[in-house]
């Protein structure tokens, strides 16, 4: 990522983003129960979740920096550095691993060059494991940003990410 594009992403807040999160806020009845929420509002935005927008969003909220990164960090799909374009989820269950995740994951580091955890030096993807995604009946499976697939094969694997651009 660039400096200049690091920037844009780092910028602060803008008051129409600072609007919905006070109205997230309003209708929670409780600023912090807005916690979870607000994060998502600020990474669908930027793609992550900066220091800078964690400690804004924390006095919108009125909670300590400390106190909503532990939010923040609890939830995996709450981002805290930047990620690829595409983020992809492999799932590293019990259920997933018998049917061939480390297969999956192989070829996933053959294809793009990476390891769980890092992002292709395009920038297009991030490698992430997951704990389950629900889809035990189709293992081993993946997600890519919303997209979750199932049954997967090396040849399958390819299909899918020449999807994403």
């Amino acid at each position: 990522m660039s400096t200049a594009e690091q920037d844009r992403k780092d910028a602060p807040l803008e008051a129409g983003l600072r609007q919905e999160i006070a109205a997230l806020a309003q209708h929670a009845g409780h600023k912090r129960a807005a916690g979870t929420d607000a994060l998502k509002l600020v990474q669908k935005r930027f793609g992550y979740v900066s220091d800078r927008h964690l400690a804004e969003v924390a006095a919108l909220l009125e909670m300590t920096p400390a106190e909503l990164d532990s939010v923040a960090t609890f939830y995996n799909l709450i981002f805290r550095r930047p990620v690829g374009r595409h983020v992809i989820l492999l799932c590293d269950s019990v259920a997933c691993w018998v049917m061939g995740a480390t297969a999956a994951r192989a070829q996933l580091h053959e294809r793009l060059g990476i390891n769980p955890g890092e992002t292709t030096a395009d920038g297009r993807f991030t490698l992430l494991p997951i704990v389950c995604l629900g889809h035990c009946d189709h293992a081993p499976a993946m997600m890519i940003d919303e997209d979750q697939y199932g049954d997967l094969d090396p040849a399958g694997l390819d299909a899918i990410l020449e999807g994403y651009k």
